[in-house]
């Protein structure tokens, strides 16, 4: 079986899709905080694959330790946005953005 190699081009240009789909997520969708949840996510997964390219590809283990930072804040970050989430929306009924600006103090 032949083998073809990655480049460090290529995985760069696909987390920089990734980032590009989660920005354009962000701003073209603000009305399901679900949603944009998942964008945020996305947003780090493409940062997470380029600490993880270049510390492969640099023969460094210092990109994959900031990995494991990244990931347990951005498993703090789910479920504490989810758990507002539902408490938003058992006093609200409702996960729209444009109906929880009724909030503000």
């Amino acid at each position: 079986m032949v083998q073809i190699p990655i480049t460090l081009t290529e995985v760069l240009i696909l987390a920089a899709i990734l980032f590009s789909i989660s920005v354009a997520g962000i701003f073209l969708n603000r009305k399901n905080l679900i949603i944009l949840l998942m964008a945020i996510e996305l947003m780090l997964l493409s940062v997470n694959m380029n600490f993880i390219a270049f510390s492969y590809f640099m023969d460094d283990l210092a990109g994959q330790v900031f990995v494991f930072f990244i990931l347990t804040v951005a498993a703090a970050e789910a479920a504490i946005g989810l758990a507002i989430l539902v408490v938003l929306f058992r006093n609200k009924r409702t996960i729209n953005v444009e109906d929880l600006n009724e909030m503000k103090g």
